[in-house]
């Protein structure tokens, strides 16, 4: 474990010990200036941590610490983690070609809400899927039972196997023990539980579906996709809110690097878009209420935001090793390089002021891809349009990337609204086409920009950018936070 005395360039916080007590002083420095002086306990930092920070503090203006070397990427093909299949459910259908091209050309898929009858809510419209089919993927008699959460998620994961050259001919001859799946959920299948405590409500327990509890808990999605493919390696999933599809990919990779599975069916499924998940969220005071232009509801950075668009669907990757993917041949279209968790500890709803839960996250991503912040140049934010959120994302941005002049930022949820648990894995999907097309997708209804968002965030219309390194950002109430790091593939 490791103490230092060091000018820190991005705003976190080192300790000083004193001679003279048993207290700790501590100094939070932004540039080259103290901007707060506290008396708190120890507090160490890992060593390897602090290798990796004391290599960003060496590219600042300070000279308190000198570089030591550049972080490493992995190189072993046995840990090095690749992405081989994507597959998604989304606003704009169940193709990912085609849900990026309309990200691309700057379509919102907001709408009014038909789902339900939402005449009497003070929020009437989402991120809602229209015209959701699961032929070919789910049997007649499952389809009619299924929560649409769990609809989503059988029908992205199977897109995301079969575009891995993954069917279930070619399962039956691998061995199914390595392979495994974290499909995660925020809430899970809220449809299901709403109607099992309305039948129990208005007629009694005698009333309530067999299926009630099953589709309605969160490990399901990733339960079902394993009974239907075979596969029989790590399986569970993880809520923690927003974050939880980040925290799937995260958990996913670290199985693969400690050899306890060869691939990984891994991502994120939500369907919220019902009274209860309305109304539910409403209450929290947390939705935009711009009923009269949904397509311009959703407005990261944007003065005149009022809160996020509820939304719905699922992003699966299929995530393998290096070793596993060349021998089968299959076709690699990006590669994961690490990621990494961490919780503010500070408010159920509300993010930290000082961003310090955030840039640990984005500052621990980094050394855990074994990458420097000079490399990164394209952030997919979380960006919900919040007033609190995004300036606090931004905030945090701001402390690991000193020079965001080649950088590129953007908010995927200002067109499809915020898919809550299976957010990360849409946006995740979103980080691969950027590296493998060469474009990102606009921000839209950018229209009066926050004074003190100075990257570019790619205002209302598509950009041409080679990305180098893609970081995904995803926030979770609770104060969960998540990043991951995702790289073109070079052999």
């Amino acid at each position: 474990m490791t103490s230092i005395t060091a000018t820190c360039s991005f705003g976190l916080i080192f300790r000083r010990k004193d001679s003279e007590n048993n207290g700790v002083s501590m100094h939070q420095y932004n540039g080259l200036r103290a901007i707060e002086t506290t008396i708190i306990s120890v507090v160490s930092l890992d060593s390897h941590i602090f290798n990796f920070l004391a290599y960003i503090f060496s590219a600042s203006k300070s000279k308190a610490i000198k570089a030591i070397s550049a972080p490493k990427r992995e190189t072993d093909p046995k840990k090095r983690v690749v992405i081989t299949g994507m597959g998604v459910v989304s606003v704009f259908g169940n193709d990912v070609d085609t849900f990026y091209d309309k990200l691309l050309e700057g379509e919102s898929g907001i709408t009014l809400i038909d789902k339900f009858d939402a005449s009497t809510f003070t929020v009437r419209f989402a991120g809602q899927i229209h015209n959701f089919s699961s032929v070919g993927y789910i049997d007649r008699k499952n389809d009619r039972r299924l929560d649409d959460c769990w609809r989503f998620c059988l029908v992205a994961g199977k897109k995301a196997l079969l575009h891995a050259n993954l069917g279930q001919q070619i399962l039956e001859t691998m061995d199914r023990t390595r392979m495994g799946v974290v499909v995660g959920s925020g809430i899970g299948g809220m449809t299901s539980f709403s109607n099992g405590v309305e039948a129990l409500i208005q007629k009694g327990f005698k009333k309530i579906t067999p299926f009630f509890i099953p589709y309605s808990i969160t490990n399901m999605g990733s339960a079902l996709l394993a009974i239907d493919t075979g596969l029989m390696g790590p399986n569970y999933s993880i809520s923690t809110a927003c974050a939880t599809a980040n925290y799937c990919f995260y958990a996913a990779a670290n199985h693969i690097r400690r050899g306890e599975a060869d691939i990984m069916v891994v991502g994120g499924t939500e369907a919220a878009v019902n009274p209860t998940g309305v109304g539910g969220f409403i209450a929290c005071r947390a939705l935009s209420q711009r009923n009269h232009e949904p397509h311009k509801a959703s407005r990261p950075w944007d003065q005149d935001r009022d809160g996020f668009v509820i939304g719905e669907g699922a992003g699966v990757l299929i995530m393998e090793s290096l070793e596993h993917a060349s021998k089968r041949g299959a076709n690699i279209i990006a590669e994961y390089l690490g990621g990494a968790i961490t919780c503010d500890a500070h408010h159920m709803t509300d993010p930290r002021k000082d961003g310090l839960g955030v840039s640990s996250c984005i500052a621990k991503c980094l050394e855990d891809a074994g990458v420097s912040p000079e490399e990164v140049n394209y952030v997919n934010c979380h960006a919900t349009s919040t007033l609190a959120g995004d300036l606090a994302e931004l905030n945090a941005i701001k402390k690991i990337f000193k020079n965001t002049s080649e950088m590129k930022m953007n908010g995927t949820k200002s067109m499809i609204g915020h898919g809550l648990g299976a957010a990360g894995g849409l946006e995740a999907i979103v980080c691969i086409k950027a590296i493998t097309t060469g474009w990102l997708h606009p921000t839209i209804n950018q229209d009066n920009l926050e004074p003190q968002v100075d990257i570019d965030t790619v205002p209302n219309v598509k950009k041409r950018h080679e990305v180098n390194v893609a970081i995904s950002n995803s926030f979770g109430f609770g104060g969960h936070n998540s990043v991951v790091a995702f790289t073109p593939f070079n052999p």
